[in-house]
């Protein structure tokens, strides 16, 4: 079904769609040619990025195709239904909303490009289980948060979303999370040279002795800081029970100590 390049406007007909019968199957019987009783049929269409001629046309090749007109309006959800497409386009329209996660159901499905509209909100994670898909194009949106992972999610160029400010996530060099953005021909993390040209390289052995020469400073000065008092205190505690067992009963000691020894008097 091919309405592309015209001035059709107004909301995507709906009421059509759901008279779409034979796309709603997927048909795994023998290959025929439309016209083949008749006339041979041959059409030009625009699949995965690229115009072609078909002189033949299988009757399983289905293809939606609603471009460069004015429809606008959302995406109806029954889209989904429509199983047997191979293709589906509706790029360069004036459509608005979200992406329907009902197009996660169209898993015969090559091709989709729902470029140059004005789409918003987050791709749903449902399109990951379109394991043919191998052409997505929904650039200039306004699509935002991360881009889904996965499957086929992993093969799409940042070609496939660039005009979409608001995306974030792998192709992309946005950073989902980060205002920044990754550098366009990323570096080690642990191998780079700095602004004056030394090696930024981390050194390890350097770090280690740093550390040991702090510590042993630290005690150092920790000793110097005890006052003289404190270390009598010290002695006080520790030796004052030996000075009274050296000293007779009766005995007084003296408050001098002398080489490490309480006197008595």
């Amino acid at each position: 079904m091919d309405l592309s390049n015209n001035d059709f406007e107004g909301p995507l007909p709906q009421g059509y769609m759901k008279n779409l019968k034979a796309m709603m199957g997927v048909d795994g019987g023998m290959l025929q040619y439309m016209g083949e009783t008749y006339y041979q049929d041959s059409v030009t269409l625009v699949m995965k990025g690229s115009e072609f001629k078909i002189e033949r046309i299988l009757s399983i090749f289905t293809v939606f195709d609603f471009s460069y007109n004015n429809f606008v309006g959302e995406v109806p959800s029954l889209i989904g239904e429509l199983k047997s497409l191979k293709g589906l386009n509706l790029s360069h329209n004036k459509l608005i909303g979200s992406l329907p996660s009902s197009l996660g159901d169209l898993i015969n499905l090559e091709w989709l490009d729902l470029s140059s509209n004005k789409m918003v909100g987050e791709i749903p994670w449902q399109m990951t289980e379109l394991t043919t898909l191998a052409v997505l194009n929904l650039s200039h949106n306004h699509l935002e948060g991360p881009i889904p992972t996965g499957r086929q999610f992993n093969t799409f160029q940042s070609d496939s979303y660039e005009g979409n400010l608001g995306l974030c996530g792998f192709p992309l060099s946005k950073i989902c999370g980060h205002d920044v953005e990754r550098p366009s021909s990323p570096q080690g993390n642990f191998h780079q040279e700095d602004s004056d040209g030394s090696d930024g390289i981390i050194n390890w052995k350097s770090v280690l002795v740093g550390c040991g020469c702090g510590v042993g400073f630290g005690i150092s000065l920790g000793c110097i800081v005890l006052s003289e008092r404190k270390i009598q205190r010290l002695i006080k505690v520790f030796g004052g029970k030996h000075g009274q067992n050296r000293c007779g009963r009766g005995a007084k000691q003296k408050g001098r100590i002398k080489n490490g020894k309480r006197l008595c008097s």
